[in-house]
């Protein structure tokens, strides 16, 4: 009997085990350290397993792609042909061909290797052939318009340009959810710092209001002092009650940016802090202020963009300007017909320059309004390029100014409530003194201590506000969050 009560606890306690280990993995916790949850750590899990970070990572592999299919167009081709009549007994014709065609990246021009052989009763005689064929190599050049660039060229040079593009919109995607999820990060340590501080007030106001309900038991104090101690620690209660509502919001706010290695959401556990943050803070030197802004005006992702996109349009100027000029195409090859090198064949069957096949092909509108208004239309796109190049690199540096003399300002304010926590707890401890000598007021000590913790809150928020702007300063130079700077 005592055995099979061990193997039914121990069936249980697997069972519940599984249980637990299951309910663990569909929650998917994040697991902490000590229970804090540091933005190094956010920062790992976000750009391993983001799916927009992934996502973005995908931009530059289908711009590379882009140049895969456009490198397309200068793959050699293999094409054949075969046609045949016979009716009453004649053969009209017997007609087959072969070609492989090799385009060549300089010059626009085309390599050209061919056979053909046409025979029959009635083909044509200038495209008749004896029974074993023609073989034929030669090339194609264009003259004019295609000798400079041409469409195939202008294809893969602009997706070769907007590979950089897309490497820019990358990193900018990438920067906007890190900048995101640093928001959101401060926000909850803002939130919990504030739970913290209000609750802290909760004890203290119960401690208190026990206190003076024994003086009032004993006849120390009135008993309106006991009423007075009653409603703080209910007006506390009632924050703390707000606030924790707020601090939950917050963290799952930040669990928006947690996903496992298998693209599962995570979540932070209830009890998870976020890291501690000195209120001695080092603002940013000028040598940094100086590299961000360097830095910006060469390698901002919008500034990138916008050179790719010009650089675009500049190779499809020159396409236009192409387009305007005169078709003239000429080609030639040298014909003969030897099958192979193995058997005696005469001399004049070999290829020689007295054995050949050209062609010539001249082609030129005579308005050219198409070709103009697409050249035209091509300046047009590279002056508003270029304003907006202009404008952006003017709006990029201002907007770093900005967010560094809001620093400026939050380390300054943030020095002065340091100095006001200090002042209004000598305040409260000498109230304090005061009341335990009959010369003070409950009310007059809930007041400094509600103050006191109105102002800590304050502090917190400033904190929280200078690390925001931390972060808003490197994501509007383009780039990311320096950790040292914490």
């Amino acid at each position: 009997m005592n055995i099979k009560i061990k193997r039914y606890l121990i069936t249980l306690l697997c069972a519940l085990t599984l249980y637990i280990a299951g309910a663990s993995a569909q929650t998917g916790q994040v697991a902490n350290n000590n229970g804090v949850f540091a933005l190094a750590d956010l920062e790992e899990i976000v750009f391993k397993n983001h799916p927009i970070v992934k996502q973005a990572a995908l931009l530059s592999e289908a711009a590379k792609a882009n140049v895969l299919q456009s490198l397309g167009y200068f793959d050699p081709a293999l094409k054949a042909s075969f046609a045949r009549k016979v009716f009453g007994g004649t053969e009209y014709y017997n007609n087959w061909g072969g070609e492989l065609k090799v385009p060549l990246y300089v010059a626009g021009a085309d390599l050209k290797v061919g056979y053909e052989r046409n025979v029959g009763t009635y083909t044509a005689p200038e495209t008749r052939t004896g029974t074993n064929g023609l073989s034929a190599i030669g090339i194609s050049i264009p003259l004019g318009q295609g000798l400079l660039i041409d469409a195939r060229r202008s294809t893969l040079w602009q997706a070769k340009a907007m590979v950089s593009y897309a490497e820019a919109d990358k990193i900018k995607q990438i920067n906007a959810v890190w900048y995101g999820a640093v928001k959101d990060y401060w926000n909850w340590y803002y939130t919990y710092r504030e739970y913290m501080l209000i609750k802290e007030g909760v004890e203290l106001a119960n401690k208190r209001f026990k206190a003076v309900s024994r003086q009032t038991l004993m006849g120390d104090k009135p008993p309106i002092d006991s009423v007075e101690a009653a409603i703080t620690v209910q007006d506390r209660q009632l924050q703390l009650e707000k606030s924790t509502i707020e601090v939950q919001n917050a963290l799952l706010v930040l669990s928006n940016h947690l996903w496992n290695e298998e693209g599962q959401p995570l979540e932070l556990p209830q009890n998870a802090e976020p890291q501690m943050v000195s209120e001695r803070i080092t603002l940013p030197g000028n040598m940094v202020l100086d590299t961000l802004l360097g830095n910006a005006r060469q390698q901002h992702p919008e500034l990138v963009k916008l050179r790719a996109k010009g650089t675009q349009l500049d190779i499809e100027r020159r396409y236009r300007i192409e387009a305007m000029k005169p078709k003239i195409n000429i080609s030639g090859a040298l014909v003969s017909s030897r099958r192979d090198f193995n058997s005696y064949v005469p001399d004049y069957y070999d290829f020689k320059w007295n054995n050949y096949k050209v062609g010539l092909e001249f082609a030129f509108p005579l308005f050219l309004r198409a070709e103009r208004g697409k050249l035209r239309e091509v300046k047009i796109k590279q002056q508003q390029v270029n304003y907006d190049l202009q404008q952006s690199g003017r709006e990029i540096g201002n907007n770093i100014m900005a967010s560094y003399n809001s620093l400026t300002a939050y380390r300054s304010q943030l020095g002065v409530q340091v100095q006001s926590i200090d002042n209004q707890q000598a305040l409260l401890t000498g109230e304090l003194q005061k009341f335990d000598l009959g010369e003070s007021t409950l009310f007059l000590i809930n007041s400094r201590e509600s103050k006191l913790i109105d102002m800590k809150i304050k502090r917190e928020s400033l904190i929280s506000g200078y690390q925001k702007t931390l972060a808003e300063l490197y994501y509007k130079a383009g780039t990311r969050q320096n950790q040292g700077n914490l």
